[in-house]
């Protein structure tokens, strides 16, 4: 398992507040990809799930969790869990640590429920890497959108999101530094291969809610109720995301919430056809495209269902979640499934 720097920060004071509070030791297993939690009794060896972030970062690993074939073999190390997401997740019997000295272990004979504890000090945010800040994101989306276009040269990639060449090198350095590529072969045998992109998915769908989503908020505004049901968007300009585009494509989904991505430019046909009016507390949110249309597979009046995924995982709403879930199985595991 490759870990970044703040990963290993993480761990490392996870470890720490768990042994305190718990008079547990853990250790990592030699060939770190497990924790050993030694116990009088036994030693207990437990699969790793590491996560930055706050509650959108768990939310979206909790899709990954989900989909382990040894659920109870598993432990999220989370750098902070609030009392309810610990009930939450005691509740789903997902195990997890915290760094400050919350848990949840439930490997009988041992059974541990810890919660309450908060962070002493002030929190340092995550270093965020130049691959998941705000042009980086737009790139990383058009590789998870579009397999194989991590192994087309660095002009065309820059093409085709329309990011400068320079920042095209640095995503794809990062990437490469961070064990989500793989290089064989030199010259014209060279191929490049994107991998781990289970969790590199899991990775955007945080930085795409942190730091991309709310720049592209142009407005809220409200309309006449069920009006997106009889409206129709011409996808060169518009397209459905969030709620509605999670009904269009799953039919599982009674939205609350309205989504539309647009043009900057083209916004206003969309207010007018749909006789939308401003309103801040308004259920209808127009969000800037932020890709080139050749750039991302069309499909048709929604927007790419990895980006309906991540609106859905950053609402926080547990019908939304499992609304992903179903859009997870049904369009977007087999882009990312490894060759």
């Amino acid at each position: 398992m490759h870990t970044t720097n703040n990963q290993k920060h993480i761990l490392k004071t996870a470890f720490v507040a768990f042994t305190r509070q718990t008079g547990q030791v853990l250790e990592i297993a030699p060939d770190k990809q497990f924790l050993l939690l030694k116990t009088p009794e036994a030693v207990v060896k437990l699969e790793l799930l590491i996560i930055e972030g706050g509650a959108v970062a768990v939310n979206a690993a909790l899709g990954l969790f989900r989909r382990l074939k040894n659920q109870t073999r598993c432990v999220m190390i989370i750098p902070q869990v609030t009392a309810d997401m610990a009930d939450r997740l005691r509740t789903e019997n997902i195990q997890f640590i915290d760094t400050a000295g919350n848990c949840f272990i439930n490997q009988p004979p041992l059974y541990l429920f810890i919660k309450g504890n908060k962070i002493q000090g002030v929190v340092k945010a995550p270093v965020v890497g130049r691959a998941f800040k705000q042009t980086g994101l737009r790139v990383l989306y058009a590789l998870l959108c579009n397999p194989g276009l991590e192994n087309e040269t660095y002009r065309a990639i820059a093409a085709k999101t329309n990011v400068a060449l320079g920042m095209v090198n640095w995503v794809l350095n990062e990437l490469n530094e961070l064990g989500y590529l793989v290089e064989t072969g030199k010259g014209r045998a060279r191929h490049i291969r994107l991998i781990e992109k289970e969790k590199l998915l899991e990775r955007w769908i945080t930085g795409y809610a942190e730091q991309l989503r709310p720049k592209l908020l142009i407005g809220r505004y409200r309309g006449a109720d069920g009006w997106w049901q009889k409206a129709a968007l011409n996808p060169e300009n518009a397209q459905w995301g969030g709620e509605v585009a999670a009904e269009k494509l799953t039919d599982y989904l009674k939205p609350q919430a309205i989504t539309v991505y647009v043009d900057k430019d083209k916004q206003g046909a969309v207010l007018i056809q749909n006789r939308l009016k401003k309103d801040p507390e308004g259920d209808v949110e127009l969000l800037q495209r932020f890709w080139q249309p050749g750039a991302i597979v069309p499909h048709g009046e929604t927007v790419h269902p990895i980006l309906v995924y991540a609106d859905l995982m950053a609402t926080g709403n547990q019908r939304n979640i499992e609304t992903a879930r179903i859009l997870y199985d049904e369009h977007i595991v087999q882009l990312i499934r490894e060759d």
